[in-house]
Protein backbone atom coordinates (compact mmCIF):
# COMPACT_ATOMS: atom_id res chain seq x y z
CA UNK A 1 0.00 0.00 0.00
CA UNK A 2 1.01 3.63 -0.23
CA UNK A 3 2.88 6.13 1.87
CA UNK A 4 0.69 8.96 3.11
CA UNK A 5 1.79 12.27 4.61
CA UNK A 6 -0.80 14.05 6.72
CA UNK A 7 -0.21 17.73 7.43
CA UNK A 8 -1.68 18.72 10.78
CA UNK A 9 -3.05 16.70 13.68
CA UNK A 10 -6.51 18.26 13.86
CA UNK A 11 -9.61 16.13 14.37
CA UNK A 12 -10.41 15.72 10.66
CA UNK A 13 -6.82 14.93 9.77
CA UNK A 14 -6.53 12.32 12.54
CA UNK A 15 -9.83 10.74 11.46
CA UNK A 16 -8.42 10.36 7.95
CA UNK A 17 -5.10 9.02 9.30
CA UNK A 18 -6.76 6.30 11.39
CA UNK A 19 -8.98 5.13 8.53
CA UNK A 20 -6.10 5.11 6.04
CA UNK A 21 -3.86 3.16 8.40
CA UNK A 22 -6.57 0.51 8.78
CA UNK A 23 -6.60 0.23 4.99
CA UNK A 24 -2.93 -0.74 5.09
CA UNK A 25 -1.22 2.54 4.27
CA UNK A 26 1.87 3.81 6.06
CA UNK A 27 0.73 7.11 7.54
CA UNK A 28 2.92 9.84 9.01
CA UNK A 29 1.37 12.96 10.59
CA UNK A 30 3.44 16.16 10.63
CA UNK A 31 2.21 18.66 13.21
CA UNK A 32 3.84 22.05 13.60
CA UNK A 33 2.79 22.45 17.26
CA UNK A 34 3.64 20.19 20.16
CA UNK A 35 0.32 18.38 20.47
CA UNK A 36 -2.70 16.95 18.63
CA UNK A 37 -6.31 18.08 18.37
CA UNK A 38 -6.14 21.35 16.42
CA UNK A 39 -8.62 23.69 18.11
CA UNK A 40 -9.56 20.99 20.64
CA UNK A 41 -7.20 22.03 23.41
CA UNK A 42 -7.14 22.05 27.20
CA UNK A 43 -6.00 24.57 29.82
CA UNK A 44 -5.12 23.53 33.38
CA UNK A 45 -4.29 25.63 36.40
CA UNK A 46 -4.55 25.11 40.19
CA UNK A 47 -6.56 21.92 39.75
CA UNK A 48 -9.06 23.53 37.34
CA UNK A 49 -9.40 22.09 33.83
CA UNK A 50 -11.06 23.77 30.83
CA UNK A 51 -11.77 22.95 27.21
CA UNK A 52 -10.53 25.88 25.12
CA UNK A 53 -12.23 24.69 21.93
CA UNK A 54 -15.60 22.98 21.47
CA UNK A 55 -17.27 21.96 24.71
CA UNK A 56 -20.00 19.61 23.46
CA UNK A 57 -20.26 16.81 20.90
CA UNK A 58 -23.12 16.95 18.38
CA UNK A 59 -24.02 13.89 16.29
CA UNK A 60 -21.82 11.36 18.13
CA UNK A 61 -22.67 8.76 15.46
CA UNK A 62 -19.88 10.20 13.29
CA UNK A 63 -17.23 9.32 15.87
CA UNK A 64 -18.92 6.05 16.77
CA UNK A 65 -18.51 5.09 13.11
CA UNK A 66 -14.83 6.11 13.20
CA UNK A 67 -14.13 3.82 16.14
CA UNK A 68 -16.15 0.93 14.72
CA UNK A 69 -14.26 1.12 11.42
CA UNK A 70 -10.78 1.44 12.95
CA UNK A 71 -10.62 -1.04 15.82
CA UNK A 72 -12.28 -3.44 18.20
CA UNK A 73 -13.00 -1.01 21.04
CA UNK A 74 -16.06 1.18 20.38
CA UNK A 75 -16.16 4.86 21.23
CA UNK A 76 -17.98 4.33 24.53
CA UNK A 77 -15.14 2.13 25.79
CA UNK A 78 -12.61 4.85 25.03
CA UNK A 79 -14.49 7.86 26.44
CA UNK A 80 -17.51 8.32 28.65
CA UNK A 81 -20.36 10.01 26.80
CA UNK A 82 -23.04 11.83 28.80
CA UNK A 83 -26.26 13.13 27.30
CA UNK A 84 -26.74 16.72 28.47
CA UNK A 85 -30.19 17.43 29.89
CA UNK A 86 -31.49 20.05 29.52
CA UNK A 87 -29.78 20.57 26.20
CA UNK A 88 -29.65 24.29 26.95
CA UNK A 89 -31.19 26.99 29.08
CA UNK A 90 -31.92 30.37 27.52
CA UNK A 91 -32.07 33.80 29.14
CA UNK A 92 -33.74 36.24 26.76
CA UNK A 93 -33.33 40.00 26.57
CA UNK A 94 -36.62 40.63 28.44
CA UNK A 95 -35.58 38.34 31.30
CA UNK A 96 -37.69 35.36 30.20
CA UNK A 97 -36.02 32.03 30.93
CA UNK A 98 -36.61 28.59 29.50
CA UNK A 99 -34.84 25.24 29.75
CA UNK A 100 -35.18 22.92 26.77
CA UNK A 101 -35.06 19.15 27.33
CA UNK A 102 -32.57 17.13 25.30
CA UNK A 103 -33.91 15.29 22.24
CA UNK A 104 -37.53 15.49 23.42
CA UNK A 105 -39.92 17.17 20.99
CA UNK A 106 -42.88 17.06 23.36
CA UNK A 107 -40.77 18.33 26.25
CA UNK A 108 -39.36 21.23 24.25
CA UNK A 109 -42.77 22.32 22.97
CA UNK A 110 -44.29 22.17 26.45
CA UNK A 111 -41.40 24.16 27.92
CA UNK A 112 -41.76 26.86 25.27
CA UNK A 113 -45.52 27.12 25.83
CA UNK A 114 -45.03 27.46 29.56
CA UNK A 115 -42.27 30.08 29.31
CA UNK A 116 -43.33 32.07 26.23
CA UNK A 117 -47.09 31.54 26.14
CA UNK A 118 -49.53 29.27 24.36
CA UNK A 119 -48.76 28.84 20.68
CA UNK A 120 -44.99 29.25 20.99
CA UNK A 121 -44.44 25.52 21.19
CA UNK A 122 -46.71 24.86 18.22
CA UNK A 123 -44.86 27.38 16.03
CA UNK A 124 -41.49 25.92 17.01
CA UNK A 125 -42.77 22.39 16.39
CA UNK A 126 -44.01 23.30 12.91
CA UNK A 127 -40.64 24.89 12.20
CA UNK A 128 -38.85 21.68 13.25
CA UNK A 129 -40.98 19.69 10.77
CA UNK A 130 -39.81 21.97 7.97
CA UNK A 131 -36.23 21.86 9.27
CA UNK A 132 -36.35 18.08 9.14
CA UNK A 133 -37.38 18.25 5.50
CA UNK A 134 -34.40 20.50 4.80
CA UNK A 135 -32.15 18.02 6.64
CA UNK A 136 -33.51 15.06 4.67
CA UNK A 137 -32.91 16.87 1.39
CA UNK A 138 -29.39 18.04 2.16
CA UNK A 139 -27.90 15.48 4.55
CA UNK A 140 -26.16 13.21 2.04
CA UNK A 141 -24.70 15.80 -0.36
CA UNK A 142 -23.62 18.10 2.48
CA UNK A 143 -22.33 15.59 5.01
CA UNK A 144 -21.90 12.09 3.64
CA UNK A 145 -20.81 12.47 0.00
CA UNK A 146 -17.85 14.15 -1.69
CA UNK A 147 -18.72 17.60 -2.98
CA UNK A 148 -20.63 17.20 -6.21
CA UNK A 149 -18.77 18.28 -9.37
CA UNK A 150 -21.97 20.15 -10.25
CA UNK A 151 -21.95 21.86 -6.85
CA UNK A 152 -23.87 24.81 -8.29
CA UNK A 153 -27.01 22.70 -7.91
CA UNK A 154 -26.45 22.85 -4.15
CA UNK A 155 -25.74 26.56 -4.39
CA UNK A 156 -28.99 27.32 -6.17
CA UNK A 157 -31.35 24.87 -4.51
CA UNK A 158 -32.87 25.98 -1.18
CA UNK A 159 -33.91 22.81 0.67
CA UNK A 160 -35.93 24.58 3.38
CA UNK A 161 -39.66 24.60 2.52
CA UNK A 162 -40.49 28.16 3.56
CA UNK A 163 -44.07 29.07 4.40
CA UNK A 164 -45.63 31.59 1.99
CA UNK A 165 -45.73 35.03 3.62
CA UNK A 166 -48.07 37.75 2.37
CA UNK A 167 -46.82 41.32 2.73
CA UNK A 168 -47.85 44.46 0.90
CA UNK A 169 -50.02 42.52 -1.54
CA UNK A 170 -47.10 40.25 -2.42
CA UNK A 171 -46.50 36.64 -1.45
CA UNK A 172 -42.92 35.92 -0.47
CA UNK A 173 -40.98 33.02 0.99
CA UNK A 174 -38.21 33.33 3.51
CA UNK A 175 -34.76 33.22 1.93
CA UNK A 176 -32.67 33.81 5.04
CA UNK A 177 -32.74 32.42 8.56
CA UNK A 178 -33.70 35.84 9.92
CA UNK A 179 -36.72 35.92 7.61
CA UNK A 180 -37.71 32.43 8.74
CA UNK A 181 -37.53 33.66 12.32
CA UNK A 182 -39.49 36.85 11.66
CA UNK A 183 -42.19 35.47 9.37
CA UNK A 184 -42.71 31.94 10.68
CA UNK A 185 -41.87 32.18 14.41
CA UNK A 186 -42.82 35.84 15.01
CA UNK A 187 -42.16 35.92 18.79
CA UNK A 188 -38.89 37.85 19.33
CA UNK A 189 -37.73 35.26 21.83
CA UNK A 190 -38.28 32.40 19.39
CA UNK A 191 -36.44 34.50 16.82
CA UNK A 192 -33.50 34.88 19.20
CA UNK A 193 -33.59 31.14 19.93
CA UNK A 194 -33.37 30.26 16.24
CA UNK A 195 -30.80 32.88 15.31
CA UNK A 196 -28.52 31.86 18.18
CA UNK A 197 -27.89 28.54 16.43
CA UNK A 198 -26.41 30.44 13.50
CA UNK A 199 -24.53 32.92 15.65
CA UNK A 200 -22.69 30.21 17.59
CA UNK A 201 -21.18 29.07 14.26
CA UNK A 202 -20.28 32.62 13.32
CA UNK A 203 -23.06 33.02 10.76
CA UNK A 204 -25.04 36.22 10.24
CA UNK A 205 -28.71 35.13 10.39
CA UNK A 206 -29.60 38.06 8.13
CA UNK A 207 -27.44 36.53 5.38
CA UNK A 208 -27.42 32.82 6.27
CA UNK A 209 -29.79 30.86 4.00
CA UNK A 210 -33.03 29.42 5.30
CA UNK A 211 -31.31 26.01 5.08
CA UNK A 212 -29.41 26.97 8.26
CA UNK A 213 -32.56 25.57 9.90
CA UNK A 214 -30.72 22.25 9.85
CA UNK A 215 -28.44 23.49 12.67
CA UNK A 216 -31.10 23.52 15.43
CA UNK A 217 -32.63 20.41 13.89
CA UNK A 218 -29.38 18.48 14.40
CA UNK A 219 -29.39 19.38 18.09
CA UNK A 220 -33.03 18.38 18.35
CA UNK A 221 -32.75 15.09 16.46
CA UNK A 222 -29.41 13.75 17.69
CA UNK A 223 -29.17 15.29 21.12
CA UNK A 224 -26.34 17.13 22.80
CA UNK A 225 -23.52 15.14 24.37
CA UNK A 226 -20.64 15.81 26.72
CA UNK A 227 -17.44 13.80 27.02
CA UNK A 228 -16.53 13.20 30.65
CA UNK A 229 -13.27 14.99 31.36
CA UNK A 230 -13.90 17.43 28.51
CA UNK A 231 -13.88 17.22 24.72
CA UNK A 232 -10.09 17.05 24.86
CA UNK A 233 -10.66 13.44 25.96
CA UNK A 234 -12.22 12.75 22.57
CA UNK A 235 -9.11 14.12 20.87
CA UNK A 236 -6.97 11.90 23.10
CA UNK A 237 -9.04 8.86 22.19
CA UNK A 238 -8.74 9.56 18.45
CA UNK A 239 -4.99 10.13 18.81
CA UNK A 240 -4.56 6.86 20.69
CA UNK A 241 -6.62 5.02 18.09
CA UNK A 242 -4.23 6.37 15.44
CA UNK A 243 -1.26 5.07 17.43
CA UNK A 244 -2.92 1.67 17.80
CA UNK A 245 -3.26 1.49 14.02
CA UNK A 246 0.42 2.32 13.50
CA UNK A 247 0.14 6.00 12.57
CA UNK A 248 3.40 7.87 13.24
CA UNK A 249 3.23 11.40 14.68
CA UNK A 250 6.00 13.96 14.39
CA UNK A 251 5.24 16.95 16.57
CA UNK A 252 7.08 20.24 16.30
CA UNK A 253 7.57 19.46 12.61
CA UNK A 254 6.20 22.13 10.25
CA UNK A 255 5.78 21.27 6.59
CA UNK A 256 7.36 23.94 4.44
CA UNK A 257 6.27 22.77 1.00
CA UNK A 258 4.21 20.13 -0.76
CA UNK A 259 6.41 18.72 -3.51
CA UNK A 260 5.10 17.94 -6.99
CA UNK A 261 6.71 16.15 -9.91
CA UNK A 262 5.22 15.66 -13.35
CA UNK A 263 1.96 17.18 -12.17
CA UNK A 264 1.46 14.92 -9.15
CA UNK A 265 2.26 15.04 -5.45
CA UNK A 266 5.42 13.11 -4.55
CA UNK A 267 6.03 14.16 -0.95
CA UNK A 268 6.60 17.00 1.49
CA UNK A 269 9.53 19.18 2.39
CA UNK A 270 9.93 19.82 6.10
CA UNK A 271 10.96 23.07 7.67
CA UNK A 272 14.59 23.15 8.68
CA UNK A 273 13.44 24.45 12.04
CA UNK A 274 11.38 21.33 12.65
CA UNK A 275 12.41 18.02 14.16
CA UNK A 276 14.47 15.33 12.47
CA UNK A 277 13.59 14.31 8.92
CA UNK A 278 14.60 11.41 6.79
CA UNK A 279 16.25 11.49 3.37
CA UNK A 280 19.66 11.25 1.87
CA UNK A 281 22.31 13.95 2.01
CA UNK A 282 20.63 15.67 4.93
CA UNK A 283 17.82 17.11 2.84
CA UNK A 284 14.36 17.60 4.35
CA UNK A 285 12.31 15.80 1.70
CA UNK A 286 10.02 12.89 2.63
CA UNK A 287 8.32 10.97 -0.13
CA UNK A 288 4.61 10.21 -0.18
CA UNK A 289 2.15 8.73 -2.63
CA UNK A 290 -0.64 10.91 -1.22
CA UNK A 291 -0.71 14.04 0.93
CA UNK A 292 -3.64 14.94 3.18
CA UNK A 293 -3.64 18.57 4.27
CA UNK A 294 -5.60 19.37 7.41
CA UNK A 295 -4.82 23.09 7.35
CA UNK A 296 -6.61 26.36 6.65
CA UNK A 297 -6.97 27.42 2.98
CA UNK A 298 -4.39 30.19 3.08
CA UNK A 299 -1.85 27.88 4.67
CA UNK A 300 -2.54 25.19 2.06
CA UNK A 301 -2.10 27.62 -0.84
CA UNK A 302 1.22 28.67 0.63
CA UNK A 303 2.50 25.08 0.63
CA UNK A 304 2.11 24.52 -3.11
CA UNK A 305 4.50 27.08 -4.63
CA UNK A 306 1.62 29.38 -5.46
CA UNK A 307 -0.14 26.77 -7.62
CA UNK A 308 -3.86 27.44 -7.74
CA UNK A 309 -5.85 24.87 -5.79
CA UNK A 310 -9.13 26.53 -6.72
CA UNK A 311 -10.40 27.93 -9.96
CA UNK A 312 -13.48 29.31 -11.65
CA UNK A 313 -15.42 26.07 -11.24
CA UNK A 314 -14.73 25.87 -7.51
CA UNK A 315 -16.96 27.15 -4.73
CA UNK A 316 -16.82 30.94 -4.21
CA UNK A 317 -14.82 32.51 -1.38
CA UNK A 318 -16.57 32.48 1.95
CA UNK A 319 -17.74 35.77 3.49
CA UNK A 320 -15.97 37.46 6.40
CA UNK A 321 -14.97 34.99 9.07
CA UNK A 322 -15.56 35.04 12.80
CA UNK A 323 -13.63 33.72 15.75
CA UNK A 324 -14.19 33.16 19.46
CA UNK A 325 -13.47 35.03 22.66
CA UNK A 326 -13.34 32.58 25.56
CA UNK A 327 -13.12 33.31 29.28
CA UNK A 328 -12.09 30.51 31.64
CA UNK A 329 -13.40 31.17 35.15
CA UNK A 330 -12.22 29.54 38.37
CA UNK A 331 -14.98 30.02 40.95
CA UNK A 332 -15.15 29.42 44.69
CA UNK A 333 -18.25 27.51 45.72
CA UNK A 334 -19.56 24.31 44.20
CA UNK A 335 -21.88 23.93 41.22
CA UNK A 336 -25.50 24.13 42.47
CA UNK A 337 -27.64 21.06 41.90
CA UNK A 338 -29.90 21.30 38.88
CA UNK A 339 -27.70 23.80 37.07
CA UNK A 340 -27.92 23.60 33.27
CA UNK A 341 -24.72 22.51 31.56
CA UNK A 342 -25.15 25.20 28.90
CA UNK A 343 -26.97 28.53 29.16
CA UNK A 344 -27.32 30.99 26.30
CA UNK A 345 -27.58 34.59 27.50
CA UNK A 346 -29.11 36.48 24.58
CA UNK A 347 -28.01 39.97 23.65
CA UNK A 348 -30.13 42.90 24.76
CA UNK A 349 -29.23 44.57 21.44
CA UNK A 350 -29.32 41.93 18.73
CA UNK A 351 -29.20 44.39 15.82
CA UNK A 352 -26.23 46.18 17.35
CA UNK A 353 -24.50 42.86 17.99
CA UNK A 354 -24.90 41.74 14.38
CA UNK A 355 -23.73 45.09 13.05
CA UNK A 356 -20.57 44.87 15.15
CA UNK A 357 -19.91 41.30 14.07
CA UNK A 358 -20.68 41.54 10.37
CA UNK A 359 -20.71 45.26 9.53
CA UNK A 360 -18.15 47.38 7.74
CA UNK A 361 -16.26 48.15 10.95
CA UNK A 362 -16.30 44.86 12.86
CA UNK A 363 -15.46 44.61 16.54
CA UNK A 364 -16.42 42.92 19.79
CA UNK A 365 -20.13 43.59 20.43
CA UNK A 366 -20.99 45.94 23.28
CA UNK A 367 -23.90 43.67 24.23
CA UNK A 368 -22.78 40.17 23.22
CA UNK A 369 -24.63 36.87 23.29
CA UNK A 370 -22.73 34.73 25.79
CA UNK A 371 -22.75 30.93 26.03
CA UNK A 372 -22.14 29.85 29.63
CA UNK A 373 -20.82 26.30 30.07
CA UNK A 374 -21.03 24.78 33.56
CA UNK A 375 -20.17 21.07 33.27
CA UNK A 376 -21.12 18.72 36.10
CA UNK A 377 -17.73 16.99 36.07
CA UNK A 378 -15.54 16.41 39.15
CA UNK A 379 -12.54 15.90 36.85
CA UNK A 380 -12.53 19.63 36.04
CA UNK A 381 -12.23 21.07 39.57
CA UNK A 382 -9.85 20.63 42.51
CA UNK A 383 -12.73 19.66 44.85
CA UNK A 384 -16.48 19.96 45.33
CA UNK A 385 -16.06 23.44 46.77
CA UNK A 386 -15.14 24.94 43.40
CA UNK A 387 -16.61 25.28 39.92
CA UNK A 388 -15.02 25.62 36.46
CA UNK A 389 -17.06 27.80 34.08
CA UNK A 390 -16.39 28.73 30.46
CA UNK A 391 -17.86 31.79 28.72
CA UNK A 392 -17.82 31.94 24.92
CA UNK A 393 -18.62 34.87 22.63
CA UNK A 394 -18.55 35.07 18.85
CA UNK A 395 -16.24 37.86 17.69
CA UNK A 396 -14.77 38.91 14.32
CA UNK A 397 -11.64 37.04 13.29
CA UNK A 398 -8.53 38.97 14.25
CA UNK A 399 -10.46 41.01 16.83
CA UNK A 400 -8.40 42.82 19.43
CA UNK A 401 -9.89 42.21 22.87
CA UNK A 402 -9.76 44.91 25.55
CA UNK A 403 -10.30 44.77 29.28
CA UNK A 404 -13.62 46.55 28.76
CA UNK A 405 -14.71 43.78 26.39
CA UNK A 406 -13.94 41.19 29.07
CA UNK A 407 -15.92 43.15 31.66
CA UNK A 408 -18.93 43.33 29.34
CA UNK A 409 -18.84 39.56 28.86
CA UNK A 410 -18.75 39.08 32.64
CA UNK A 411 -21.66 41.51 33.04
CA UNK A 412 -23.75 39.52 30.55
CA UNK A 413 -22.83 36.20 32.20
CA UNK A 414 -24.09 37.44 35.56
CA UNK A 415 -27.61 37.33 34.14
CA UNK A 416 -27.25 33.53 34.21
CA UNK A 417 -24.83 33.28 37.10
CA UNK A 418 -25.78 35.79 39.83
CA UNK A 419 -22.95 36.73 42.17
CA UNK A 420 -20.34 35.69 39.61
CA UNK A 421 -17.78 38.33 40.52
CA UNK A 422 -17.99 37.58 44.24
CA UNK A 423 -17.12 33.95 43.49
CA UNK A 424 -14.35 34.66 40.98
CA UNK A 425 -10.90 33.45 42.04
CA UNK A 426 -9.20 34.14 38.71
CA UNK A 427 -9.88 34.08 35.00
CA UNK A 428 -7.95 33.39 31.81
CA UNK A 429 -8.76 34.98 28.45
CA UNK A 430 -8.43 33.18 25.13
CA UNK A 431 -8.59 35.47 22.09
CA UNK A 432 -8.61 34.97 18.30
CA UNK A 433 -4.81 35.27 18.42
CA UNK A 434 -4.66 32.18 20.65
CA UNK A 435 -6.85 30.24 18.20
CA UNK A 436 -4.61 31.35 15.34
CA UNK A 437 -1.55 30.07 17.20
CA UNK A 438 -3.20 26.69 17.86
CA UNK A 439 -4.73 26.13 14.42
CA UNK A 440 -2.79 28.29 11.98
CA UNK A 441 -6.03 29.88 10.71
CA UNK A 442 -5.59 33.54 9.84
CA UNK A 443 -7.08 35.76 12.52
CA UNK A 444 -8.13 32.71 14.51
CA UNK A 445 -11.06 32.18 12.15
CA UNK A 446 -13.36 29.26 12.99
CA UNK A 447 -15.06 27.45 10.06
CA UNK A 448 -18.81 26.94 9.96
CA UNK A 449 -20.58 23.83 8.61
CA UNK A 450 -21.42 23.74 4.92
CA UNK A 451 -24.92 24.90 4.00
CA UNK A 452 -26.89 24.73 0.79
CA UNK A 453 -28.19 27.71 -1.20
CA UNK A 454 -26.75 31.24 -0.68
CA UNK A 455 -25.10 31.01 -4.15
CA UNK A 456 -22.58 28.56 -2.69
CA UNK A 457 -21.04 31.08 -0.27
CA UNK A 458 -21.38 28.62 2.61
CA UNK A 459 -20.03 25.59 0.82
CA UNK A 460 -16.42 24.54 1.41
CA UNK A 461 -13.77 23.51 -1.13
CA UNK A 462 -13.77 19.90 -2.24
CA UNK A 463 -11.66 17.28 -0.46
CA UNK A 464 -9.93 16.72 -3.80
CA UNK A 465 -7.74 19.44 -5.27
CA UNK A 466 -6.42 20.36 -8.70
CA UNK A 467 -3.20 18.52 -7.88
CA UNK A 468 -3.49 14.71 -8.18
CA UNK A 469 -2.63 12.98 -4.94
CA UNK A 470 -3.34 16.03 -2.75
CA UNK A 471 -6.44 16.00 -0.56
CA UNK A 472 -7.91 18.37 2.03
CA UNK A 473 -9.45 17.31 5.34
CA UNK A 474 -10.73 19.12 8.41
CA UNK A 475 -13.05 22.02 9.05
CA UNK A 476 -11.78 24.12 6.13
CA UNK A 477 -12.70 21.48 3.55
CA UNK A 478 -16.02 19.91 2.62
CA UNK A 479 -18.28 19.49 4.62
CA UNK A 480 -16.98 22.26 6.88
CA UNK A 481 -16.55 23.09 10.53
CA UNK A 482 -17.79 21.45 13.70
CA UNK A 483 -16.71 18.14 15.20
CA UNK A 484 -19.09 15.88 13.23
CA UNK A 485 -18.34 17.64 9.95
CA UNK A 486 -14.58 17.47 10.49
CA UNK A 487 -14.91 13.77 11.28
CA UNK A 488 -16.85 13.21 8.08
CA UNK A 489 -14.20 15.05 6.07
CA UNK A 490 -11.69 12.46 7.31
CA UNK A 491 -14.00 9.65 6.23
CA UNK A 492 -14.49 11.21 2.78
CA UNK A 493 -10.76 11.69 2.20
CA UNK A 494 -10.02 8.11 3.26
CA UNK A 495 -12.71 6.83 0.90
CA UNK A 496 -11.40 8.89 -2.02
CA UNK A 497 -7.85 7.59 -1.50
CA UNK A 498 -8.77 3.95 -0.88
CA UNK A 499 -11.55 3.58 -3.46
CA UNK A 500 -10.54 6.29 -5.91
CA UNK A 501 -12.67 8.89 -7.73
CA UNK A 502 -15.59 6.49 -7.97
CA UNK A 503 -16.13 6.71 -4.20
CA UNK A 504 -19.66 7.94 -3.56
CA UNK A 505 -19.61 8.45 0.19
CA UNK A 506 -20.55 6.58 3.32
CA UNK A 507 -23.43 4.18 3.35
Amino acid sequence: MGRIAVIGAGMGAMAAAARLAVAGHRVVVYERTGTYGGAVRRFERDGFVFDTGPGLLPVPAVHRDLFVKTGKRPLEECVELVQVDPSAAHVFADGTRVSLPNASRAGVLAALDEALGDGAGERWGEFLVRAREAWDRSRRPLLEEPLWPNWTVLAEREPYPSVPHRKLLRTRRAGTLAEVAAWELRDPRLRALLESHALVYGLDPRAAPASAAVLPYMDHAFGTWYVRGGIRELARAVYERCLERGVEFRFGTPVERIVEKDGRVVGVELSRHGSAASGSGGDMFEGADFVVAGVAPGALDGLVDGAALRGGDEVPPRPGMTSRLTLLLALRGGRPAGTAHRTVVHSADRDGELDRLFGERPGVPAAPTVVVARPDDPALVPDTGHEAVTLTVTVPSGAQVSGEDVERVLDAAERALPGLRARLLWHEVRTPADIAEATGAEGGAVPAPALAAADGRLLHPSNTTRIPGLFAAGGWAHPGGGLPHAGMSGALVAGLIVEGPEFQGSQ
